[in-house]
């Protein structure tokens, strides 16, 4: 049988919560959900980070397979031994080449339709290291990699070349706090104008880096965030445009997502300064006297100098003693408890890494309202003012993503799957469509409920779900999951209140 020539456009909107999606704030999402299929239970993956969860989405797999396991980590593997903050495209480059290309650990997206003969662009507003992460390996195929604000991302030199001297020199990155416009028109219009006439490439990469970056310096329902959110949201209307005029006909299926969702900042702590407190010499890197490194971001991550179960055991123990500390995680004594009495097993999430923190924990989060009406709350550990957006943790609005699919390949007429979806099924099934296999650690799988041609009826998915609870002395902690078939997906994590 021969396949349709599909084509692939991913636009993904950085931090986007789904329920911020209506009509008059987002008129052009609510079209094309409108026009497609809406994965109304789409889930990300832990940590709920940014540079993890599109290495997710590109690598169809979870951490444990592809190895960015933080937007900043701690790698004991290279030498000499040092913290890695994933927004450095040039760090990211450098480590890809020292390691022999094995910078992720699991084939992506780009490596395989590269080696398919296949096209690909990004496109992307984001970081200049996320912007890398969505193809680091553009440099070997002769792919474009474009960078609304980072020369040092982009690639090759002559595409960098030929979209400033059309579409003028790549704008600065905004001060701090005001939403970034004028890099979410250029690509838009770098796309719509330059990349598709003339190159159509078979998957193209649309990356706005808002709202996430507003919401962190405004909180999620904020005014200039709900700006950021209608100004990507116009942009996108520019591409839906195209896409009921020619697009459509030409084979492109879009596929509209987000990366992870926000809660907000009630109640600032220190970890350092806690750990300090029961004995711990903490630092952000290793150094004489130190007996951990605590990476410093929203998702708990520490790393012991010394990695004996007795330490671990000390360290966990101090951590359940603070009213801050959600869920926590260490390396599994079984398929379910962590070595540390009172953690789950790292696994118990796919974060089991060899690059994995020794203790991975959440801050404790909560159903509390903000100031803007919306739902999720928690501690958090950095120098912002309380009622700002973070995201990491497991939190079910942290974990929930946008997930919206239209195109021939998809059920059209305003159809909502509510079968259980996740960031890593997203690269299966575009394989599955272009009739390319995916390799076999991918986590993801192909979303047949979708699919207008599939067996596959739209409700036969069944959808088991699974809650795991552990802990020690006062402390319970309680995991639930669910699984479609062989894949599972993470609907939440919380700490018991008695």
């Amino acid at each position: 049988m021969t396949l349709p020539e599909y084509k692939f456009l991913i636009v993904s909107f950085d931090g986007l919560r789904p329920d911020l999606i209506d009509a008059v704030q987002t008129p052009n999402l609510a079209r094309l959900q409108r026009l497609g299929s809406t994965l109304a239970a789409q889930r990300t993956i832990y940590p709920s980070e940014t540079r993890v969860a599109f290495p997710s989405l590109v690598a169809g797999a979870t951490s444990s397979r592809h190895g960015m396991v933080g937007n900043k980590y701690f790698d004991r593997a290279i030498d000499p031994q040092r913290y890695v903050d994933t927004a450095d495209a040039t760090l990211l480059d450098r480590l890809n080449r020292d390691s022999g290309g094995m910078l992720m650990t699991a084939p992506t997206l780009g490596e395989i339709l590269g080696r398919a003969g296949k096209s690909v662009a990004v496109l992307a507003t984001n970081t200049p290291g996320t912007t890398r992460l969505f193809h680091h390996k553009a440099e070997d195929f002769g792919h474009i990699r474009i960078s609304g604000h980072f020369p040092e991302a982009c690639t090759p030199e002559t595409a960098l070349l030929e979209i400033t001297n059309r579409f003028g020199p790549l704008p600065p990155v905004p001060p701090q706090g005001e939403p970034d416009i004028e890099a979410q028109t250029l690509i838009t219009s770098v796309f719509l104008e330059h990349i598709w006439p003339k190159c159509a490439p078979d998957v193209t990469v649309l990356s706005y880096g808002e709202p996430d970056t507003a919401s962190h310096f405004n909180g999620t329902g904020g005014a200039k965030t709900r700006l950021a959110i209608a100004y990507c949201d116009a942009e996108f209307g520019r591409v839906l445009d195209w896409w009921e005029a020619e697009g459509r006909a030409a084979g492109v299926q879009i596929v509209a997502l987000s990366d992870h969702g926000h809660i907000t900042a009630h109640t600032r702590v220190s970890v350092a300064d806690s750990l300090k407190c029961v004995g711990f010499n903490p630092a952000t890197a290793p150094g004489s006297g130190v007996d951990v490194v605590v990476v410093p971001g929203q998702v708990g991550a520490l790393y012991l100098s010394e990695r004996s179960t007795t330490q671990l055991k000390r360290i966990v123990k101090a951590l359940i003693e603070q009213s801050w500390v959600g869920p926590i995680f260490t390396m599994g004594r079984n398929e379910v408890e962590g070595v540390a009495p009172g953690s789950f097993a790292s696994s118990i999430v796919f974060a089991d890494h060899a690059r994995a923190p020794d203790v991975y924990f959440c801050f404790r989060a909560d159903d509390s309202i903000d100031e803007f009406g919306l739902v999720g709350g928690t501690f958090y550990d950095n120098d912002r003012r309380p009622g700002l957006g973070v995201h990491g943790g497991l939190h079910p609005k942290e974990l929930s993503s946008v997930g919206i699919l239209a195109g021939s390949a998809f059920h059209t007429s305003n159809y909502t799957s509510l079968t259980p979806s996740g960031v890593c099924d997203i690269v299966p099934t575009i394989l599955s469509l272009l009739g390319l296999p995916a390799p076999s650690g991918m986590t993801g799988r192909v979303l047949r409920e979708l699919l207008v041609d599939s067996e596959t009826s739209p409700s036969s998915p069944l959808a088991a779900p699974e809650r795991f609870e552990t802990g020690l002395n006062g402390y319970r902690q309680q995991l639930r999951r669910i699984s479609v078939g062989r894949t599972t997906y993470l609907e939440g994590g919380w700490v018991c209140v008695s």
